[in-house]
């Protein structure tokens, strides 16, 4: 399996700003290319087109050659992969990247060498063995502090037997109630710093801006890392429903959707979990939170309709009564329950001797 290891790099940074302007001017000559190629009626240009028409720049261009083949490799994936003609043009509000081949990296102590420069890094934690692949690169995030991120190789972990399990029901109030009855709040870490946010874009200080916005997204990071790590430590088998985030982020209720971040909850359950030998899925959602958990039936006491269900996200969940078994349900908890039913059914389709 692959992991990604990410360093905050120390030193050369200002090598880096003007290597990541370079590869902008790499990356745009490329769309150029491309579009020379729409306007005369040419077939597209594939990577390794790319790689031809730009061979023996990299000395002219201070770059290794390296970097300039993945720029061009990059190039062309990300106009395939969606489906464009071609794609925008990098300039100086573009985040600063430089890719690198995983060969070309070498290990230095707590620092890394590469085309001859050594990068030192704040070593938050050690590198384990293992091959580091191509995918590796530099990136730039607002502040304008460079991070190196590191592609490793590492075997995984053996896959535990699936005996403690957790359905996972996600919402606003509450970030996420498990079907043991446990709850993990919400942080609202956006709201708690909107006000200074509010103030710092009045005065139009752009680099407080950028660093607010740093601090809340390192916050939720560090927050959500927490919560994860604690439920892959305790169950072997994750069940999460599938919530459509994109499409709640299109209504009135965007700020609070971006604020617990829904979509890096599940994509940090899903690594760890593989990390670390558990189970994880993601199943369908729709109805868990009108099917009694307890009869299975969808009685006509069930919460529906706009009115009784889009509470949900704003305040804490309500109880109701199943009509037909009498059963009293946590309408978040029996959402849980349902998720992880539905996990277990598809478990024992896909292991029979479970």
């Amino acid at each position: 399996m692959k992991l990604v290891y990410r360093y905050r790099v120390k030193s050369l940074t200002g090598l880096l700003n003007k290597q990541a302007r370079t590869v902008n001017f790499v990356w745009n000559y490329c769309n150029d290319r491309q579009n020379d190629a729409l306007r005369f009626g040419r077939r597209w240009h594939t990577g390794f087109d790319l790689v031809k028409l730009t061979t023996g720049c990299s000395k002219e261009l201070g770059l290794h050659s390296g970097t300039v083949n993945d720029v061009c490799q990059q190039y062309a994936r990300s106009r395939s992969g969606s489906r464009r003609p071609y794609l925008r043009y990098r300039g100086r509000k573009s985040l600063g990247w430089g890719p690198l081949k995983g060969r070309e990296l070498k290990r230095e102590g707590n620092a890394f060498r590469f085309a001859g420069n050594t990068f030192r890094v704040f070593h938050s934690r050690a590198l384990p063995e293992g091959k580091i692949t191509d995918g590796t690169n530099f990136s730039r995030d607002r502040c304008g502090n460079w991070f190196l991120n590191i592609v490793l190789e590492v075997p995984a972990a053996p896959a535990r037997l699936p005996v403690r399990a957790v359905g996972i029901d996600l919402g606003l109030k509450d970030l996420a109630t498990l079907s043991d009855g446990s709850r993990i709040a919400a942080p609202h870490i956006y709201r708690a710093s909107e006000a200074a946010l509010a103030v710092a874009q009045r005065a139009r200080k752009k680099k407080r801006v950028a660093a607010i916005h740093a601090r809340i997204a390192n916050r939720r990071r560090h927050y959500l890392h927490t919560c994860t790590s604690a439920i892959v430590g305790a169950f072997d088998y994750i069940v999460v429903g599938n919530i459509n985030a994109s499409a709640l982020a299109r209504t009135s209720m965007a700020k609070s959707v971006y604020d617990v971040g829904w979509s890096s909850f599940r994509t940090q359950l899903a690594y760890k979990a593989v990390k670390h030998g558990a189970w994880f899925e993601e199943v369908n959602e729709s109805f868990t939170t009108q099917i009694c958990s307890d009869c299975g039936a969808v009685p006509d006491s069930r919460p529906k309709g706009i009115a009784d269900l889009g509470s949900m996200f704003t305040e804490h969940a309500k109880e109701w009564r199943c009509c037909d078994c009498g059963a009293v349900h946590d309408r978040d908890l029996n959402a849980a329950l349902n998720i992880l039913r539905r996990g277990r059914a598809t478990l024992a389709v896909g292991i029979p001797d479970v």
